[in-house]
């Protein structure tokens, strides 16, 4: 089964939503939950077990999730939000880690006159020291991949983004796709899963150099559009 990064998964009764991000076990290398964005609101995004999905049978762009609408209300929602110091670390339950994650924090700002004794650049006076951060909770040991995830080389050089895995009927991953390139002229790569060094929540590190990255053969993304 390829999981793509944005392909629409549908529930035994209707459209669910897309598949927003994947949760992987990083040591087996294999898919352990997929999350899945309703209406384009990650704020809903639920984690959904991989034992119920499976390609949507004459239709090649669909996932398909063995449980119906309402059920999915039973399912784990993803996305928490803390207020905290900065610097510190969201307080999570022993069986929970830290996914993907996003801060929010004052901007700095210029006060006084350009030139005079009070021309400061800094945070105001009166600034905040803490910041609200948006986070997936994922299960512990698990990490979670993205359409945003970076891909660097052997060598340090950044190829792309992550776009999707194929998966073997055990749910261990085989390949994981590579996108590269600009708006216009996107190209993916199929990387095998024994060429990937190491992965971790939001970055995948290859054994492959640039150069042999860029040898491997490459076709262009053609992506759904609804």
């Amino acid at each position: 089964m390829r999981l793509e990064l944005g392909r629409p998964v549908n529930c035994t009764d209707g459209p669910f939503g897309k598949l927003a991000d994947v949760v992987i076990d990083p040591t087996k290398r294999r898919v352990m939950y997929l999350v899945v964005e309703p209406h384009d609101d990650h704020g809903k995004a639920r984690l959904v077990p991989i034992e119920l999905a499976s390609a949507e049978e004459g239709e090649t762009t669909a996932i398909a999730v063995r449980c119906s609408l309402e059920e999915t209300d039973q399912l784990q929602l993803v996305e928490e939000t803390a207020y905290i110091r900065l610097g510190e670390s969201p307080e999570l339950e022993p069986e929970w880690d830290l996914g993907v994650e996003s801060v929010l924090a004052e901007p700095y700002y210029v006060y006084g006159y350009a030139g005079g004794p009070g021309y400061e650049t800094g945070p105001p006076p009166d600034y905040d020291p803490h910041v609200t951060v948006t986070y997936d909770r994922i299960p512990k040991g698990e990490v979670e991949i993205r359409r945003a995830s970076e891909v660097t080389s052997a060598d340090g050089h950044q190829l792309g983004k992550v776009d999707g895995f194929l998966v073997a009927d055990d749910d261990a991953i085989t390949h994981f796709v590579l996108e590269r390139g600009h708006l216009w002229g996107r190209r993916e790569v199929t990387i095998p899963i024994n060429a990937v060094a190491s992965v971790s929540t939001d970055a995948v590190t290859l054994t492959l150099t640039k150069d042999e990255v860029g040898e491997l053969p490459s076709v262009h993304v053609h992506r759904w559009t609804g």
